[in-house]
């Protein structure tokens, strides 16, 4: 009891906030609009970018995996950056996906957002080949010295097939240009580690992970789920912010049904946000090949989810 008692009167009443969000806290990982012949949509891109913004997003990431970054043209990334920083100006960040397999393409493409407008850059792991932690290091720091945009690291094994370990980021949190971290490691053991021991923004890129990363002291997300509903995923922060934690929870407890059918059905988020926008007339579009779009039953229930989460 005394012990109990002594933790009470030192155990702060909240969870001290992070005092860096360098890229906002309400992040989209937006799909990137195509047209009906599979050309880039740059109208669609700016009324998307246009709404997201509008209903709550302060951060955009174009060109990451759910902007379909491996079947864009260096052309169109730089293209779209243009198009989407002229639709929201200054009301939010526009980060760039800029991640290869490719030390020196990722390099051109960060130089090229650079240009474009871009306020940020995303960088994955290299892929594929698989490089050891001292080569994934020396990747992301020839990046970070490249040119002048803060970079967030995006660690995603399951994807990419190398994890960057939590003493990697330690390490590449000197670099005065690494400020961030979209997280879809699944470990936040590890993640904790590097909030403890660095001052990288922490942003979860996994939708069931919102909340839970930010009461530890994460800097917000970047959701796919979020193309859609937006103002849901804002709310869930909003509250917790305004010190309503069980508020917070049951609102990411209603995002579960909607989440599972978009990232845990088997298909590839970029596929079934394009399903779902698609059928709530938002810009949209075919995906590219080898993507394939979401079967009628598949976009039939992704809708219904949608109606049951955003009707009050």
């Amino acid at each position: 009891m005394e012990l109990h008692r002594r933790l009470a009167d030192t155990t702060p009443m909240t969870t001290p906030r992070p005092t860096s969000f360098p890229f906002g806290r309400a992040l989209c990982a937006m799909v990137t609009p195509f047209t009906a012949t599979g050309a880039l949509d740059l109208d669609g891109a700016q009324r998307h970018a246009d709404r997201l913004v509008a209903e709550g997003c302060d951060g955009l990431v174009l060109s990451g995996t759910t902007g379909e970054s491996p079947t864009t043209s260096d052309t169109e990334k730089a293209e779209l950056i243009r198009a989407v920083r002229g639709a929201v100006g200054d009301r939010a960040r526009v980060v760039a996906g800029v991640g290869t397999a490719d030390t020196l393409h990722t390099v051109e493409l960060a130089r090229a957002a650079e240009k474009a407008g871009a306020d940020g850059l995303l960088a994955v792991t290299p892929y594929y080949s698989r490089p050891p932690q001292d080569a994934v290091e020396a990747h992301f720091r020839e990046l970070a010295d490249a040119c002048g945009l803060p970079v967030a690291l995006y660690d995603i094994p399951g994807r990419t097939g190398t994890r960057i370990e939590p003493e990697t980021m330690i390490r590449l949190a000197a670099h005065p240009r690494i400020v961030a971290v979209k997280d879809c490691a699944y470990d936040l053991l590890g993640t904790q580690k590097v909030l403890a021991e660095t001052e990288l923004a922490y942003y979860t890129g996994c939708d069931e992970y919102v909340l839970a990363l930010y009461a530890i002291g994460g800097s917000g997300y970047i959701s796919t789920v979020a193309n859609a509903a937006p103002r849901h995923f804002r709310a869930i922060i909003d509250a917790f912010d305004a010190g309503d934690t069980a508020g917070a929870a049951r609102l990411q407890r209603r995002t579960i049904p909607l989440t599972e059918l978009m990232m845990s059905s088997g298909l590839p988020g970029t596929v079934t946000a394009k399903a779902l926008l698609g059928r709530l007339g938002l810009p949209a579009g075919p995906v590219r090949a080898p993507l394939r779009p979401a079967d009628r039953e598949t976009a039939d229930g992704l809708q219904r989810a949608y109606k049951e989460l955003t009707t009050v």
